[in-house]
């Protein structure tokens, strides 16, 4: 059997945390599957962290929802869930889905539901931190006040990848909302024999392109993960060439362990830890120069 360098590879600063919780599974010989949850577990579980998991901001409703999803690429099976309630990590639970449901995406109640029979405990996501925040915004606009979404991309020993994606949503968003994060495709999407790609950012504008299939499908067709992603961000921009006052970026591995991340503004970080590095770079601005 081929023997492959570990790595793995998140979204902003954050995730340099992701990268410390799967490094220390992959290390060990561990799954990429088992490193991108932990990888999310460590964020979502970080009440410092708002825009993901425990802590992450509310609703328009003060309540928190959450949404997750994962892809195996060894056996090419999905998960996720959205608007979870009261659950701390719905990565795990979209894991769940993966493992033990026969079907791919539930939300709500049903999530919810699923993830209570599974024996996850149900808690209360709001910190005094989210309160706080909640007391003081809801008065004022409720524009966007963050989209840091943890997204991460796993290769093994064995060559076999993984990619997960959990955030809290837009914060004070509209009850219900459902962005790109746990939508196969628009957030998140590998394909084992050429390579995945995850996004943060605005998800609705995500969602309009199938930001992280189409950037699979470049792969696909012969560019880098670095041109995938500025392939997209380059179609991105055409549709919204007059109103480019929004985030958006993604981060793409290959089956070889080639890197790509790119964004349209200034400011997003990705972190990166394999063999030989463990650090956080700015990514590539495509959007800046853009007419």
């Amino acid at each position: 059997m081929a023997q492959f360098q570990p790595l793995i590879l998140s979204t902003w600063d954050f995730g340099l945390e992701a990268n410390q919780a799967g490094w220390d599974i992959l290390v060990r010989g561990g799954t990429a599957l088992d490193a991108v949850e932990a990888g999310a577990r460590a964020v979502e579980s970080n009440p410092e962290i708002t825009s993901v998991g425990y802590g992450g901001y509310p609703n328009e409703m003060g309540v928190v929802q959450l949404d997750a999803a994962i892809i195996d690429g060894k056996t090419g099976r999905m998960g996720a869930v959205a608007a979870l309630e009261g659950i701390r990590n719905p990565i795990s639970v979209a894991r769940k889905v993966l493992e033990k449901n026969r079907h791919i995406f539930l939300v709500g109640a049903g999530a919810k539901s699923f993830a209570l029979r599974e024996g996850f405990r149900e808690e209360n996501l709001n910190t005094p931190q989210s309160v706080r925040w909640y007391a003081e915004q809801l008065p004022q606009s409720q524009q966007n006040a963050g989209h840091d979404t943890v997204g991460i991309l796993a290769r093994d020993a064995r060559g076999d990848m993984a990619v997960a994606c959990s955030t809290s949503g837009l914060a004070l968003k509209w009850c219900g909302r459902v962005g790109d994060s746990p939508l196969i495709g628009a957030g998140l999407y590998l394909d084992q024999a050429v390579g995945g790609a995850v996004g943060t950012g605005v998800g609705e504008r995500a969602i309009e392109v199938c930001g992280a299939f189409a950037i699979v499908e470049f792969m696909r067709y012969g560019l880098s993960p670095q041109k995938a992603c500025e392939q997209l961000l380059r179609r991105v921009a055409e549709r919204n060439r007059n109103r480019l006052n929004f985030q958006l970026a993604f981060i793409a591995l290959s089956r070889e362990g080639e890197t790509g991340a790119a964004s349209l503004q200034e400011g997003f970080v990705f972190a990166l830890r394999d063999s030989t590095r463990d650090h956080t770079a700015p990514s590539a601005v495509f959007g800046r120069d853009y007419p």
